[in-house]
C-alpha cells in the first residue's frame, strides 16, 4: 500500500500544469505534503526513508532547474550579442530558448498544483459525491488546460524544428553554385510558404478563449487508408491527417470541415460513400412499394431503416446526409408554391389562416386536458401537442403532384385548401421554434416574473408578425417590379443552355430562403414564395421551370425520406408495438375529427364535400416534429421516452397516410378525376 501510495504521489508530481508558487509558498507546501502521506499502517523508519528521499528528490530537482535557468539567461545574453548571427536568427535561437524555459517552468508548476489538489481532496468528505465531483470537475479543467499548452508548445517546437531544417538548407545552397531550376523552385518554395502564412486563419488561437468555448478531450480514429500505408515514415503519417474523425466523451463524431492547409482539395469519402449507398439500395426499396401499391417515399425510408442506426449502421455521415435531404424539402415546397398560383391563394387566404389556427388551439387544448388527468407538465403538453397538430407538407405535396382537379366554377379545389393550410402550418412551425424557449423560461419562472413573461412573449409574437407583414410587402414589389424581368432575361440567355435557368430559379429561391430566414421566419416559407412568385408569370412559365427542376427535386427527396428512416427504430416498434398503435391510432382519429369539425364551421355549404379529402391529407404528423424533438430533448423539455414516443408515433402515422388519402379521394372525387398519384 505504502509503495503504491509513493508511486502515485510521484506520478502526480511529474504531471505538468498550473501558476508558479513562491519559494515560501514552497517550502509550507512540502511540509504539510510530508505530514498528509504519513500513514498508520508504515513502519516508522519507512517514514523516515521515505521523507529524506523525497525531500531530497524535490530541493535536487528545484536546484537543478534553478541552475539551468540561470544558463539559459547567460545563453540568451550571448546570442542577443554575438554579431554574426542575424536578427531573424537570433530571434529564433531565443525563442527556442524560451520554450525550453517555460517547459521547465510548467514542470515546477505541476509539482507544487499536484500537491494542492491532493491536499484539497484528503480534506474533503469521501462520503460527499458532490464535493467529490467538484474536485474531479477541477482536476479535468486543470488536465484540459495543461493538454491545451503542451499542444502549443509542441505546435511551436514544430515550427521551430522546420526552421532549422531550411536554415540548414540555406547553408548548403549559399556553399553550392545553384542552377537555373534550382533557383525558381526555391523561390516557389518561399513564395508558397507566405501564401501558407497568409491563408492559415488561427482559429484555435482566436476561439480558444471565447466565451462558451469548452476544452474537451477527444479521440482521433485515422482513415483506413491511412493506417495502410506500409511504406510511409512515420511522419508522413502524422502529417497526412486525411478525414480522420474526432470522437468525443459523449460519443458524438466529428468530421473534417475546413482543413488547415486549404491549398490542397479533400474530399470527405465517408459522405460520398453514404450517398452512393442510398441511391443504389433505394431502387430495389421503391420498386418493391411501388408493386404492393404504397407510394415510392416508403421505399426511401426503408433504405433509411435498413442503413441506419437500428440496421446495418453503415450511414457515417448522418448529419451531412440529413443536411443535403433538407434541400429536397427546399425543392419540394418551391414546386408546390409552382403549382399554387397567389389567384389561388386569395381565393383561399381565409380559411387557409384560420384552420390551422382553429385545429392547433383544439389539440393543446385537448393536450392539456389529458395532461392533466395523466399528470404530465403542462410545458410538456403543449409542446407535445403542438407537434402533433402539425401535417406533414412533402408527403401530401407528392399525394397531390399530377392530379387532375376538376372542380366545378365557384367551389373551392380541396388542393388550394389542403395546401394553404400546410403552408400556414409551416409559419406556425417557425412562430413556435422562435416562442419556445420563452415559454420554457416562463414555466419555469417565479410567480412575480410570469407577467414579464407574457409581455416577452407577446413582443416576441409581435416581431415575428411584423417579420411576416415584411415578407409577403417584398413578394408584392418582386411581383410587380422585378419577377418579370428577371425571368425574361434568364429566358433570352438561357436559349440552348438549361443551366442559366436552373441557376438563375436556384438562385431566386435561395434568396428568398434567405431573406424568410433573417426575418426570423421558417426557410420552407421562402421556397414556398419563390415558386408562388413564379407562377404568376403564366401556366407556360410553371411547366418549362417543372421540367428543369423536378429531377433535382426527385433526387434529393430520395434522400430527405432516406434520412427519416435513420431515425426509425423497429425493434423499439415491435417491442411497444400495441402501445404505440394505440397511441398513433389516437392522434389520427383525432386529427381527423377536429379537421372535418373545423371544416364544417369555415368552409361554405357548396364546397363542404373536401372537407373528408382535406381532413384526411391532415390526419398525420409531420416530419418535422423529429427536428422539434430532437431540440426539445436537448434542451431538457421531454424525455428520451418521450421523444422515442414521438419518433414512432410520427412514422406510422406517415405509414397510415397512404391508405386514409386513398380511402377519402375513393370517396369523394368522381372517377375521372382520380389518378395514380392517390
Amino acid at each position: 500500500m505504502k509503495a503504491t501510495g509513493l508511486i502515485s504521489l510521484w506520478t502526480l508530481v511529474s504531471l505538468p500544469c498550473g501558476p508558479l508558487a513562491n519559494p515560501a509558498e514552497r517550502e509550507d507546501v512540502v511540509k504539510h505534503a510530508i505530514k498528509l502521506h504519513r500513514g498508520k499502517g508504515a513502519v516508522i523508519t519507512q517514514r523516515k526513508q521515505w521523507v529524506l528521499e523525497s525531500c531530497r528528490k524535490l530541493s535536487g530537482l528545484l536546484r537543478q532547474k534553478n541552475v539551468v535557468l540561470n544558463k539559459l539567461k547567460n545563453a540568451i545574453r550571448a546570442v542577443e550579442k554575438d554579431a554574426g548571427l542575424s536578427d531573424e536568427e537570433k530571434l529564433f535561437q531565443v525563442h527556442t530558448f524560451e520554450i525550453f524555459q517555460k517547459e521547465l517552468n510548467e514542470s515546477e508548476n505541476s509539482v507544487f498544483q499536484a500537491i494542492h489538489g491532493l491536499q484539497r481532496a484528503l480534506q474533503g468528505d469521501y462520503k460527499d459525491v458532490v464535493n467529490m465531483k467538484e474536485s474531479s470537475r477541477q482536476r479535468l479543467e486543470a488536465l484540459r488546460e495543461a493538454a491545451i499548452k503542451e499542444e502549443m508548445e509542441y505546435v511551436e517546437l514544430l515550427a521551430a524544428e522546420k526552421h532549422q531544417v531550411e536554415a540548414l538548407k540555406n547553408m548548403q545552397h549559399q556553399n553550392k553554385s545553384l542552377s537555373m531550376l534550382d533557383e525558381i523552385l526555391e523561390d516557389v518554395r518561399k513564395a508558397a510558404d507566405r501564401l501558407e502564412e497568409e491563408i492559415e486563419e488561427h482559429a484555435f488561437d482566436d476561439n480558444k478563449s471565447v466565451r462558451g468555448v469548452n476544452f474537451e478531450a477527444v479521440l482521433r480514429v485515422e482513415e483506413d487508408e491511412a493506417s495502410s500505408k506500409r511504406n510511409a515514415s512515420k511522419r508522413e503519417v502524422e502529417d497526412d491527417l486525411g478525414l480522420s474523425m474526432l470522437i468525443d466523451s459523449q460519443n458524438n463524431q466529428y468530421i473534417l470541415t475546413k482543413p488547415r492547409d486549404s491549398t490542397i482539395p479533400r474530399a470527405d469519402h465517408h459522405f460520398i460513400k453514404d450517398i452512393v449507398t442510398i441511391g443504389m439500395l433505394s431502387l430495389p426499396c421503391g420498386w418493391l412499394c411501388t408493386t404492393i401499391g404504397l407510394p415510392t417515399m416508403f421505399g426511401y425510408i426503408i433504405c433509411g431503416v435498413l442503413l441506419g442506426p437500428s440496421g446495418l449502421n453503415s450511414i457515417k455521415s448522418i448529419v451531412q446526409v440529413e443536411t443535403l435531404g433538407e434541400f429536397g424539402v427546399f425543392f419540394t415546397l418551391f414546386l408546390v408554391g409552382l403549382e399554387f398560383s397567389p389567384e389561388r391563394l386569395r381565393k383561399v387566404w381565409k380559411i387557409s389562416l384560420q384552420g390551422p389556427c382553429y385545429m392547433t388551439v383544439l389539440m393543446i387544448a385537448f393536450g392539456l386536458l389529458w395532461g392533466h388527468l395523466l399528470q404530465i407538465r403542462p410545458t410538456q403538453s403543449v409542446f407535445i401537442s403542438t407537434c402533433l397538430s402539425l401535417s406533414s407538407t412533402p408527403l401530401v405535396s407528392r399525394f397531390l403532384a399530377g392530379s387532375v382537379r376538376g372542380d366545378k366554377e365557384g367551389d373551392i379545389d380541396y388542393s388550394s385548401v389542403l395546401l394553404g393550410m400546410l403552408v400556414m402550418q409551416d409559419v406556425q412551425l417557425g412562430l413556435f421554434i422562435a416562442v419556445m424557449p420563452t415559454l420554457i423560461q416562463a414555466g419555469v419562472s417565479t410567480y412575480s416574473s410570469i407577467f414579464k413573461e407574457i409581455l416577452r412573449i407577446l413582443i416576441l409574437i409581435g416581431q415575428i408578425l411584423f417579420s411576416l407583414a415584411a415578407v409577403f410587402l417584398l413578394c408584392l414589389v418582386v411581383k410587380t417590379y422585378l419577377i418579370g424581368p428577371y425571368y425574361r432575361k434568364l429566358h433570352t440567355e438561357s436559349k440552348g443552355n438549361k443551366e442559366i435557368l436552373i441557376l438563375g430559379i436556384t438562385a431566386f429561391t435561395f434568396l428568398m430562403l434567405t431573406i424568410t430566414e433573417l426575418l426570423d421566419v421558417s426557410m420552407e416559407l421562402g421556397c414556398f414564395l419563390a415558386g408562388a412568385l413564379i407562377s404568376s408569370q403564366g401556366h407556360m412559365v410553371t411547366e418549362e421551370i417543372m421540367c428543369c427542376i423536378e429531377p433535382i427535386r426527385d433526387f434529393l427527396a430520395i434522400i430527405f425520406f432516406a434520412s427519416i428512416g435513420l431515425h426509425v427504430f423497429p425493434t423499439f416498434v415491435i417491442y411497444e408495438l400495441t402501445v404505440l398503435l394505440f397511441l398513433t391510432l389516437s392522434v389520427v382519429i383525432m386529427k381527423f375529427v377536429l379537421a372535418v369539425l373545423v371544416l364544417s364551421l369555415i368552409l361554405p355549404k357548396t364546397s363542404q364535400y373536401i372537407k373528408w379529402i382535406v381532413s384526411a391529407g391532415l390526419a398525420q404528423v409531420s416530419e418535422f416534429s423529429f427536428v422539434l424533438g430532437s431540440r426539445a430533448r436537448r434542451a431538457g423539455i421531454i424525455s428520451r421516452e418521450v421523444y422515442l414516443l414521438i419518433l414512432s408515433v410520427t412514422t406510422l402515422s406517415l405509414l397510415l397516410a397512404p391508405a386514409l388519402w386513398r380511402a377519402a379521394i375513393m370517396k369523394c372525387v368522381p372517377r375521372p378525376e382520380r389518378r395514380s398519384s392517390t
